[in-house]
């Protein structure tokens, strides 16, 4: 699963990765410990170009009654879009991608759990495949949320959890964000698990299992004071 993440790039350097032109996110600041139900950038294709937002991670369906169990669909099982009803109508329309430089998931192990780090080797900017709705009240409020999709861990995964974010390579990218792209096979087709080869993963600290807590330490490996710059 994608329960945590990071995205500590600063504005102008998510602005420069997607080609933005126009975006309303007045209040970045670089998150060290993104959590359910929270606000979070996230880029679309209007038909024309990509948009920066936010969404509020947790799917809330637009058919759906009132503003609740939102927080059970952070997540979306790749293999199962296409029969959930919250999903599989989004597929076509309504696809996004949720910046991040990390995420965290926790290692089980005897005695214990161990908070872990995973980024990709070079250290830089991914995207999250996503989904989002737009649910209206019935007073006239709007609430637009989002899912991540999750797939199959990979190799360096499968020693940690059973489950992945997935992480869209710069084509699959394009592919996924293009509006007009209505290929649902081929769409499918990209929610696979990232090379292996390509990330790293590193204990951190237990304080990142505090949502409260959202501070650069928390991305340090666990029991020193610098960054991460070695394989788990």
């Amino acid at each position: 699963m994608c329960g945590r993440y990071t995205i500590t790039v600063t504005l102008e350097e998510l602005i420069a990765k997607y080609y933005i032109r126009e975006h309303p996110l007045i209040q970045y600041a670089p998150r060290f410990n993104v959590a359910p139900m929270q606000p979070v950038p996230a880029v679309i294709h209007d038909g024309e170009q990509n948009r920066l937002g936010e969404l509020r991670w947790g799917l809330l369906p637009s058919w759906s009654k009132e503003d609740k169990n939102a927080a059970k669909l952070i997540n979306a099982r790749s293999e199962s879009l296409l029969e959930k009803a919250s999903f599989k109508g989004l597929i076509a329309s309504r696809r996004c991608v949720i910046p991040a430089d990390g995420f965290y998931d926790w290692k089980v192990y005897d005695g214990g759990k161990q908070p872990m780090r995973i980024t990709l080797r070079d250290g830089q900017l991914f995207s999250l495949a996503g989904l989002y709705d737009i649910w209206s009240g019935p007073d006239g409020t709007r609430i637009s949320t989002c899912t991540i999709i999750t797939t199959a861990p990979n190799r360096l995964m499968a020693d940690i959890h059973d489950r992945m974010p997935v992480i869209l390579d710069p084509d699959g990218e394009a592919q996924w964000l293009e509006r007009s792209n209505r290929d649902i096979p081929a769409l499918m087709k990209l929610l696979q698990p990232y090379d292996a080869e390509q990330m790293l993963a590193y204990p951190v600290s237990a304080a990142v299992g505090n949502v409260r807590n959202d501070y650069r330490e928390l991305i340090h490996r666990a029991g020193t004071e610098r960054g991460p710059d070695t394989l788990f």
